[in-house]
């Protein structure tokens, strides 16, 4: 069964539309990655699969629309992870996790013990537990980058849509960060949806790639087919070699230009 499906979708802002015509589609428990060059539209393609950008076409989840799906169900099923969430300071691990429980709650209802047990067990997946009273403005960037997904995950959704998550992680914490995602992927058999700038990370840990570029699907595809030097040129203007791991996966080289002369 597929988990998320796209049909022809255009969205934007104003009435003016960054991405067209967007055709895709993931399995329960695949994972999608969207990549491209900047500006080229991937964050505010998320955002239309979250509902917080007007689009024209069909996005389905589990074959419903997520334009007849309300916000507190859609909340429920789909939880996003913008590229730069509000974190306030003064806010400690635990009380910036439990906002994750917020869709599960009734009005003016406050959080309970089950609550509390779930954002709990998050936090112990993702060994942030000794981190649970301190303070957001005191986290290094890998671990508010795990906060952020820990909030994501209390919500517990079976559909991450993560934006650019490893955003200022150096090679070391963005590895750990998506073996993370990995993990919780496999075990949970959640679906996963994430904007990557790089594109080596990208052939490792998605199924498939989604390639826009200037709005456009550029090409969608299993990552070996997606990534070949031709299309990091033409739509990264880089000079790149392809090479392949010794597990099987592309891996983007970049090559430096020979210099004039």
């Amino acid at each position: 069964m597929s988990a998320l499906r796209l049909r022809a979708v255009d969205a934007g802002y104003a009435g003016r539309p960054v991405v067209r015509g967007v055709t895709a589609e993931v399995p329960d428990g695949g994972w999608l990655a969207i990549v491209g060059p900047n500006g080229a539209g991937k964050s505010t393609l998320l955002k239309a699969i979250a509902g917080l950008v007007h689009h024209q076409g069909e996005i389905l989840l589990h074959d419903r629309p997520v334009t007849s799906t309300g916000r507190r169900e859609l909340a429920r099923t789909l939880g996003f992870s913008p590229q730069s969430p509000a974190m306030p300071d003064g806010l400690t691990v635990t009380d910036y996790v439990l906002l994750g429980r917020t869709p599960h709650l009734g009005a003016l209802a406050r959080e309970g013990a089950q609550d509390l047990s779930i954002v709990d067990e998050v936090l112990a997946r993702l060994d942030l537990a000794d981190l649970a009273g301190r303070r957001l403005h005191t986290l290094s960037g890998g671990e508010r980058q795990r906060t952020v997904l820990a909030r994501v995950l209390a919500q517990q959704t079976g559909v991450l849509l993560l934006d650019e998550p490893t955003t200022g992680l150096d090679i070391g914490h963005a590895q750990a960060l998506l073996e993370l995602v990995d993990r919780l992927r496999r075990a949970d058999g959640t679906t996963v949806v994430t904007t990557l700038h790089d594109l080596s990370f990208a052939a490792q840990y998605a199924d498939r790639l989604l390639l826009l570029d200037g709005g456009d699907v550029a090409a969608e595809g299993p990552p070996a087919e997606v990534l070949t030097a031709e299309r990091i040129r033409r739509h990264y203007a880089a000079e790149a070699e392809i090479l392949t791991s010794a597990d099987g996966h592309p891996v983007v080289v970049p090559v430096r230009p020979a210099p004039p002369g």
